[in-house]
């Protein structure tokens, strides 16, 4: 049986991965407190221990504004240890799954991005998690980078339960509305990287017809993998109220980003284009809001 090494276990994609992942193989999961990213030698000596055939790296550093204060820790975990990981599963003849983020991009593009477009990140984040991208690159091992956005999910630290708390506690709330991209359910995400992996492993379809077998070196590379469609940030917290039925709702005032002054920049465009992953893989994020839907309706039966 396949050996799944599976890191950031404990966070919202990491969690829903564990699940998703289970039927392709025995998965070793493990959170920072089991392997520290910025560690060199203890990433190297876990995938010698374990010998994974797949690694799966959830992990990151997400403090997108303290990240502009901690540019070396934020560069040790999302620079370093994605070019170390690659390494080792290389020598092991590993793949590597690696998530990244739309913060690549300075959001001045009109239009959804495509995975070729020019990278130029505004912030220390970004621009960490674009070294890592380039790491990995640099190794020749074969992975898959999916790139993401505006990440959500029924447990950890996100948008959605910022704004479930939030609206339990003020009668207002201020949220910027010149930001644009498509809020994305980890559950999808994990559900989708599932997906991709069973394709490449198998031969048959259902109905036992040969088909065409998917070659690793011909689809191993960067894909974008978010919902679909687009929101602003605004609009995403007023489809939050109206989903989860908050009574009373806080009045929501439109704001621009110059009145909510962050120390890191974010990008005003952060929509990205699925059609390469729907091209090679036949497979989509789903409409953003039918998601959310979906996943408020998990959270607020589990209360």
């Amino acid at each position: 049986m396949r050996k799944i090494l599976l890191l950031g276990k404990s966070g919202q994609l990491g969690w829903e991965l564990q699940r998703t992942l289970m039927p392709l193989g025995k998965i070793i999961a493990l959170d920072s407190s089991e392997l520290n990213l910025a560690q060199p030698d203890a990433i190297r000596q876990i995938l010698r221990q374990v010998q994974p055939s797949i690694v799966v790296n959830a992990a990151a550093y997400t403090a997108v504004d303290r990240a502009e204060t901690e540019a070396e820790l934020a560069m040790a975990i999302n620079g370093i240890a994605p070019g170390i990981l690659a390494e080792e599963a290389k020598k092991l003849n590993a793949l590597l799954l690696h998530y990244s983020t739309d913060y690549i991009f300075d959001g001045h593009k009109t239009g959804a991005y495509v995975e070729d477009d020019m990278p130029n990140p505004l912030n220390v984040y970004g621009k960490t998690k674009l070294a890592g991208e380039q790491a990995i690159r640099a190794t020749g091992v074969n992975h898959f980078i999916f790139r993401t956005s505006w990440v959500y999910g029924a447990r950890g630290k996100n948008f959605l339960l910022t704004m479930l708390r939030l609206a339990q506690e003020r009668q207002k709330l201020s949220i910027v509305n010149d930001q644009i991209g498509a809020p994305t359910w980890c559950r999808s995400i994990a559900e989708i990287s599932a997906q991709v992996l069973a394709q490449l492993a198998a031969t048959h379809d259902l109905s036992s017809v040969p088909k065409k077998r998917i070659e690793m070196e011909e689809v191993s590379g960067t894909y974008h993998l978010t919902a679909a469609g687009q929101v602003s940030w605004h609009g995403f917290a007023a489809a939050i109220m109206r989903l989860a039925a908050v009574q009373p709702a806080p009045a929501l005032i439109s704001i621009p980003s110059t009145a909510y002054p962050l120390p890191a920049a974010r990008p005003l465009n952060s929509v990205l284009s699925n059609g390469k992953l729907q091209q090679v893989f036949n497979l989509s994020g789903g409409d953003w809001e039918t998601n959310l839907k979906l996943c408020l309706e998990g959270l607020l039966e589990s209360k």
